[in-house]
């Protein structure tokens, strides 16, 4: 493969490991970055994470060019963000909206996701490690996809 997954991380992800233990675990996301690469070992990995939903939309744009897959993390853009999803619904590679929590076993606010009708797959509640599941997952669904030019 020679065009880097993108893993795409939503606010507050930055705080993993003391963020709300009891839902979202101990490990930081630079672990979590870790067992991404780790589950694709020379593979190239675009790992970033913000606070600020103008910067996923230009990294969404940046994988519409540059990348085989997404995997993105929204967090809390999964349920108020149309912009984030416009411009998933751009990019033609195969799209894994991933969640550390099971989502649907959360409060009601938590069920409507604006990321899932784009997604080509999507994962939750698995913790962080559903990371290195998804990569995994993500080599696979790009190993079936025609090359693009």
């Amino acid at each position: 493969m020679s065009k880097p997954i993108y893993i795409l991380n939503g606010p507050n992800l930055n705080r993993l490991g003391t963020r709300e233990p009891e839902i979202y675990g101990r490990t930081t996301l630079t672990e979590v970055e870790a067992l991404c690469r780790e589950a694709a070992p020379g593979e190239a990995i675009v790992f970033r994470q913000s606070n600020r939903e103008y910067e996923i939309i230009e990294w969404v744009h940046e994988a519409i060019d540059e990348g085989s897959g997404i995997i993105i993390n929204p967090a809390a853009f999964t349920f108020t963000s149309m912009a984030i999803m416009d411009a998933l619904k751009m990019f033609p590679g195969p799209l894994i909206e991933l969640h550390i929590s099971n989502i649907h076993r959360r409060e009601p606010i938590y069920h409507k996701s604006y990321i899932s009708p784009v997604a080509t797959a999507v994962i939750a509640g698995l913790g962080t490690g559903g990371y290195p599941v998804a990569v995994r997952a993500m080599l696979d669904m790009i190993g079936a996809q025609p090359e693009r030019a």
